[in-house]
């Protein structure tokens, strides 16, 4: 079994929209599925040598498909992606600033949705994919998002209203721990404007944000302590996230991922190393 996940930090012009950037090579597992899951972040995926089939997306009326390159935009169900035993690719973790500034669209534009590059940068997604896939090495892959990438950047591109940036940045910052009236409060608006506006440029309602917020830091605090060899003790994993207790983690670890968490583990096991690694670069400065 080849496994391999390598992190990138990307260019400082570029780090507001990309989150995070990871390379990723699994090889020898068995065949089977991969769960794709809700997070704060847009998905651009970069596969390497073959197409992603995906059997389900959030939206259950977009049909399975199979896909050279693939964004995907916010969502609260999980993506089922089927392997024959190896998956290998790029994956960026895109700001909803990010999908303005590099794709040209608020990302409420893909909410739910999976859609080639190519249908939202034109023949940039395909030299982007192409250029990536005759790369000689992780450093050349990333040299080449990174170049294209800096092309597209509309640095004339206003962004989301501030309201709405703010009120993105207390959800995420916070962890989803900060109650919606709240936020709507710091931000200066009723707690119903926001929902609509916040709605209108990101696709999610800012409680689904938050809940998605907090789910996203567990999985990737579990996922990191099972990497480093630690027990996963969900107890704890539930009240360093802002859940009321393990009962709650789990509720919510079965609305977003269809499994309890250790089980989740169990079938995701040969990818926890990927998530440990956007954990990594999301830390990286």
């Amino acid at each position: 079994m080849r496994q391999e996940s390598v992190v990138h930090r990307p260019h400082p012009a570029l780090r507001q929209y990309v989150a995070a950037a990871v390379g990723y090579r699994h090889e020898g597992l068995p065949p089977g599925e991969h769960l794709g899951l809700p997070s704060p972040w847009l998905t651009l995926i970069l596969p390497l040598d073959e197409p992603l089939g995906m059997a389900a997306h959030p939206d259950p009326a977009q049909p399975p498909g199979r896909y050279d390159t693939v964004v995907g935009g916010l969502h609260t169900r999980p993506v089922r992606i089927v392997h024959p035993g190896r998956l290998a690719g790029l994956q960026l973790s895109l700001t909803p600033a990010g999908a303005r500034a590099l794709l040209g669209c608020p990302a409420a534009a893909l909410a739910s949705l999976d859609v080639p590059l190519d249908a939202v940068l034109g023949p940039a997604g395909r030299e982007l994919a192409d250029r990536v896939r005759a790369a000689g090495g992780w450093s050349g892959r990333f040299a080449a998002v990174d170049e294209v990438l800096l092309r597209q950047l509309r640095r004339d591109d206003p962004g989301p209203p501030a309201e709405v940036a703010e009120a993105w940045r207390l959800t995420t910052a916070t962890g989803g721990r900060l109650r919606v009236a709240e936020v709507a409060r710091q931000v200066g608006w009723s707690p119903r404007h926001l929902e609509q506006r916040f709605r209108a440029e990101t696709g999610l309602a800012p409680k689904e944000a938050a809940r998605v917020t907090r789910f996203d830091r567990a999985r990737r605090a579990l996922a990191s302590r099972v990497a480093a060899g630690r027990a996963p003790d969900l107890a704890a994993l539930a009240v360093a996230g802002g859940f009321s207790d393990q009962a709650h983690l789990t509720r919510e670890w079965r609305a977003f991922s269809g499994l309890p968490p250790t089980r989740w583990l169990a079938a995701e096991f040969g990818f926890v190393q990927d998530t440990a690694a956007v954990s990594t670069a999301l830390s990286t400065p």
